[in-house]
């Protein structure tokens, strides 16, 4: 059975960070090809980031430089790393194994004074 749970999430502060994480189960995350999304309200979803099998990793362009996606293979998880975080970061994030329909169900992030 295939499982993707996001955790990490929450308020915080402009300039603050968060750590978010996806633990996965029923395959390795380390074989595939896995990606953070994010959804603000009213907006369309978005790729934030990607993490190739071989570790090669993507960035939005209104992300690089402040989020870091990684890759824990001993625990099968799949983090994001959000630094300098702003208040247009707002949204929830999801975790998702590409080219397949799976989908976590998402952690809100909200970022604000």
């Amino acid at each position: 059975q295939v499982q993707l749970v996001e955790s990490g999430g929450g308020l915080v502060q402009p300039g603050g960070s968060l750590r978010l994480s996806c633990a996965a189960s029923g395959f390795n995350v380390g074989f595939n090809l896995m990606g953070w999304y994010r959804q603000a309200p009213g907006k369309e979803r978005e790729l934030v980031a990607t993490i190739t099998a071989g570790g090669r990793t993507k960035y939005a362009d209104s992300v690089k430089g402040r989020f870091t996606i990684s890759r824990d293979n001993a625990k099968n998880t799949v983090n994001l790393q959000m630094n300098s975080l702003k208040p247009e970061d707002t949204a929830v994030y999801y975790c998702h194994r590409e080219n397949s329909i799976w989908w976590g169900q998402g952690t809100q992030v909200t970022v604000s004074s």
